[in-house]
């Protein structure tokens, strides 16, 4: 710190620290504004000593005033000399407002797993705030159901103005404001927005110290302490703040700030709770709080209290001057809003951002019907939700942190109820009173979603939500757990239901869904994984258990002690306690096994089999489904993410929050259930399934995320067939991280990816994949030159390549001229198929040519490109070996159904893959080529010697002709369907 001293007209201050970081200009003396910069009678000397001094030479008259004047009138103080910047670093309320906004721009690990893009600065949108009258405090939430007139008449706040002065009175006494609002309306978020602006001067500038407490933290001290102890305790640089010290009237420069105050038990009646006014006097920390809010303790300070609606009641009405309630985003265009911000947050690179804009605008039209998702977004917390699934989905890539589906659901859960406890009741809460709250949810919504799953429903009336959350008759204290679950907790799971469904067109009673759709299907999963669903001989064995391994001990150490004395036979019978605990565990593997069993029982349902895959059918359940709607049940459908999320909660860092959620998943449990479900997958795989379906099982191993099972399981899996699959960044990236937990040894006979509108970007994420293939078909996909160039970079990993398949993938001349000079670094590949390729004459030959000089390639397939009569017959010419006129090696190519004068042996398959494609592919093309192979046909029948060679020409004819009369039939279809 800076010491000053007068001697002699020359002013010393000494620095006891270094001199790099003295301020070597602009040196200013506060409050009386003379910068010394500026006086040109003296110069600023520094001498080098041991303690460091520095003089000051002023003027004599400069001097002379401030002798006489700021110093002996008001008092000489260091801080008259020293920089902004020294005071700024030595000023208690300057260091707590850095340290806040340190604290507070500290984002938790959900936010961070998507990219470092976010601050709460950026991605914060103001949730709708209405001040509430006492009386209706207790008012039912807005929905986006209710039209304009129904909505509160009161007007939208924001908490800066809840503290502007009253008409009642001044800032005589502080104000105390009460913000309440519904588990995910955005209390907290409001709250670290509101820190973040008061440090950085924007909001509440009338208060010079801003104090914010956790009740959570709060609740958990057991130790009397004073109001200014508890401050310094949270915030050791306010330890002697003369604002706190109740002197006159400065806490009225003071708000304090009570987060969740739902987490304390307040008792304001003066028996229980002494009144006390002085802040240096030692309360336990709920009897600090209710002297603040009495206005008994500090009562010019003003508070922020923050709870849920089930504790509203907490605090007497006359202890609140102003109560104001949260209601999340009422509207689409705030829900909108914060889907911009959060989406083009995350997105840096200007093509995403274009995807970005276009997932938005889907999204927002959604929102407009009043579709189910607009009443979950209602609440910013699944606004959250729905924007970690959609980056989930769309740009995932291989630089950014594993996340997985299920991981996402845990994460959220964990946000919101992280930690959460139900009280059982009574004025002091002890650890054995309080019941995981998540595990609450488990056991009564969790128990009816899986209800639903089982029955294949997805609305619920409100005698099955009493029935399942309700329950039998319980105690006062089970009774008061309900009452404050069902406040609370219950109307964020479940909400009522808006999309009219057939089923209930002669219904009037009220039905229930659940806010998002596959958290249905989550919660099922975990009821079932935690092992809630029990048989009655499981919790039979399990209570028989329990009592006879705390009688068990005793009985034995009896037995044993008597036996030394009369060694009876009789008393043999009393080992029989030590069949019972290893009965239940064979009992309890059986649980084990059933898991394992029911998920692969519910991953190939063959009535599912030809849904689209699981990963479309989330991304239509947030952006909806455009264009005719499919002609099905609306209140049942296919629960195909119920098993994947069985899987995905075994993964051991999903188990970990899980277990911050009070619910563990042993790691005993998960072997059971892996060795169970490796045994039946290994059954089920060799079967042919659908591409959805077997999409939909690399998604499960995928959410195992467990390399060895993955391994194993793959070992029974000899092809992949994806085909008409759409690929996005997320399947890419799954087929890609499953494939790479294989043995090197291990190869796939086909991997099929036709139809799946493959990019360059795709492709890169593929590399992995293509390592372990023999035979790779990506026909029918828009690689372009580029993506040909991308994909040889691909495969040079690959040296187990047979067959190769780019197939109207609009690779051109350049593509491939560049494949001919890359084909040497594949010397295991033995067909290539580049067919319908827009390639000409001279690339052809090029390709052939480097074909011929190949060690392996035998075949070349090149029909339906744009090739001359004298550019096929040359391709023939170059392919045959030399003892039939040719040079080089023999290589097949097959540019028609014809070869020369000859028919082609291969016209058969030419004929059956364009029928085949016919119907996908550009109809006037596929029939110009058509029209050449009948031309070319009906040349070589003209020149064929024999009747019986003649004959074969008009049997290829007429296939020719038949496929050609398919296409022109499929053509008024198509014009016909795009004029509707």
């Amino acid at each position: 710190m800076w010491q000053c001293w007068i001697g002699s007209g020359v002013l010393r201050r000494r620095w006891r620290g270094t001199l790099d970081v003295l301020p070597k200009s602009n040196i200013s003396i506060l409050q009386r504004d003379v910068n010394l910069s500026r006086l040109p009678s003296r110069v600023l000397t520094y001498r080098k000593m041991s303690s460091c001094h520095r003089q000051l030479r002023l003027p004599g008259g400069l001097w002379r005033r401030l002798k006489y004047s700021s110093y002996s009138a008001s008092g000489f103080h260091s801080r008259f000399f020293c920089s902004s910047l020294v005071h700024n670093q030595t000023d208690p309320i300057e260091i707590h407002k850095k340290k806040l906004t340190l604290w507070f721009s500290h984002l938790p690990q959900e936010e961070k797993q998507f990219g470092d893009y976010f601050t709460p600065e950026t991605m914060h949108v103001e949730p709708l705030i209405l001040e509430r009258k006492p009386e209706e405090r207790k008012g039912p939430l807005i929905t986006p159901l209710l039209k304009p007139s129904q909505a509160p008449q009161s007007a939208s706040v924001t908490v800066e103005q809840l503290f502007e002065p009253t008409q009642q009175g001044g800032r005589e006494r502080g104000l105390n404001v009460l913000l309440y609002g519904a588990v995910g309306t955005g209390k907290s978020t409001v709250v670290r927005k509101l820190v973040l602006d008061w440090c950085a001067g924007l909001t509440l500038t009338q208060f010079k110290l801003l104090v914010p407490f956790s009740c959570e933290d709060l609740s958990q001290l057991s130790k009397s302490t004073s109001l200014r102890d508890l401050v310094s305790r949270k915030y050791l640089h306010l330890k002697n703040i003369p604002l706190l010290s109740g002197q006159s009237d400065q806490a009225k420069d003071v708000l304090f700030l009570f987060n969740g105050m739902e987490k304390m038990k307040l008792d304001f009646r003066i028996s229980s709770t002494e009144l006390c006014s002085d802040p240096n006097e030692a309360l336990p920390s709920g009897a600090v709080v209710v002297n603040l809010l009495r206005k008994y303790l500090l009562p010019e300070a003003s508070i922020l209290v923050t709870t849920r609606l089930s504790a509203l009641d907490h605090i007497p009405t006359k202890y609140v001057k102003r109560y104001a309630q949260i209601y999340g985003f009422n509207d689409p265009d705030r829900q909108r809003e914060y889907f911009t911000s959060r989406l083009l947050q995350q997105i840096g690179e200007k093509p995403r951002n274009q995807e970005a804009h276009a997932l938005i605008e889907l999204l927002y039209l959604n929102l407009q019907r009043e579709s189910q998702l607009a009443t979950a977004c209602f609440l910013p917390s699944y606004c959250w939700l729905t924007c970690a699934i959609l980056h989930f989905l769309h740009f995932t890539d291989v630089q950014a942190p594993i996340r997985t589906l299920t991981g996402i659901y845990t994460s959220f859960l964990r946000l919101n109820f992280g930690g959460e406890v139900l009280d059982m009741g009574g004025s002091v809460s002890s650890q054995n009173d309080q019941n995981s709250l998540m595990l609450y949810v488990v056991r009564t919504v969790g128990k009816l979603a899986f209800d639903g799953v089982s029955k294949k429903r997805t609305s619920f009336s409100e005698e099955e939500l009493e029935q399942f959350v309700g329950g039998k008759t319980k105690t006062d204290e089970e009774l008061r757990q309900l009452a404050v679950f069902r406040t609370d907790v219950l109307d964020f799971f479940l909400v009522p239901c808006v999309e009219t469904k057939r089923s209930e067109l002669d219904e009037k009673e009220k039905r229930y869904v659940f806010a998002i759709p596959a958290m249905q299907e989550y919660l099922a999963a975990l009821y079932v994984v935690l092992g809630e669903n029990k048989t009655a001989l499981e919790k039979l064995s399990k209570e028989v258990t329990m009592v006879i391994g705390q009688v068990g001990e005793d009985v034995n150490t009896l037995i044993s002690i008597i036996s030394k004395f009369i060694p009876l036979r009789v008393f043999a019978v009393f080992n029989l306690l030590k069949l019972f605990p290893s009965l239940f565990e064979k009992i309890s593997s059986r649980s084990k096994g059933r898991i394992a069993r029911t998920m692969a029982a519910e991953m190939f349902r063959s009535e599912d089999s030809f849904n689209e895959d699981v990963l479309d059918q989330v991304e239509q359940s947030l952006l909806g489904v455009h264009g005719p709607q499919p002609q099905e049940r609306l209140d049942s459908r296919a629960f195909e993410l119920y098993p994947i999320f069985m899987g995905g909660l075994l993964h051991y860092e999903n188990r970990v929050l899980l277990e911050q959620l009070g619910c563990s998943i042993k790691s005993t449990t998960v072997a059971q259930i892996t060795r169970t479900l490796k045994r039946h997958l290994a059954a089920e795989i060799v079967k042919w399934q659908p591409p959805e379906e077997l999409m939909d099982l690399l998604l499960l191993l995928y959410e195992f995320q467990n390399p060895r099972l993955t391994a194993e399981v793959l070992l029974s899996i000899r092809s992949i067939k994806l085909s008409t699959v759409r690929m996005t960044p997320l399947k890419c990236f799954v087929l890609s991280s499953v494939l790479a937990c294989a043995p090197t040894r291990y190869h796939l006979e086909e991997l099929d990816l036709s139809s799946c509108h493959l990019t360059n970007d795709l492709l890169t994420m593929l590399w992995p994949a293509f390592r372990h293939t023999h035979n790779l078909n990506l026909c029918d996909n828009p690689l372009l030159e580029s993506g040909a160039r991308c994909l040889l970079d691909a495969l040079l990993g690959n040296q187990s390549l047979r067959q190769l398949s780019l197939m109207h993938t609009g690779m051109g001349d350049k593509g491939a001229c560049e494949l001919a000079e890359r084909l040497n670094h594949h010397t295991g590949l033995q067909e290539l198929n580049v067919a319908y390729n827009n390639i000409g004459d001279n690339a052809a030959l090029t390709l052939v040519d480097a074909c011929r000089e190949h060690p392996s390639i035998h075949t070349v397939h090149l029909y339906l490109n744009p090739l001359s009569n004298v550019g096929k017959q040359s391709l023939y010419v170059r392919g045959v070996p030399p003892e039939q006129g040719g040079t080089g090696r023999r290589v097949k190519v097959l540019a028609s159904v014809t070869e020369g004068s000859d028919i082609s042996e291969d016209w058969h398959p030419i004929l059956s893959v364009i029928s085949k494609n016919a119907s996908s592919w550009e109809s006037e093309r596929v029939r110009e080529q058509l029209q050449i192979f009948l031309r070319d046909l009906e040349w070589g029948r003209k020149q064929a010697p024999s009747f019986w060679k003649k004959m074969h020409f008009r049997r290829v004819e007429k296939g020719v002709r038949q496929t050609l009369q398919m296409l022109q039939k499929d053509i008024p279809t198509k014009t016909g369907g795009s004029t509707k």
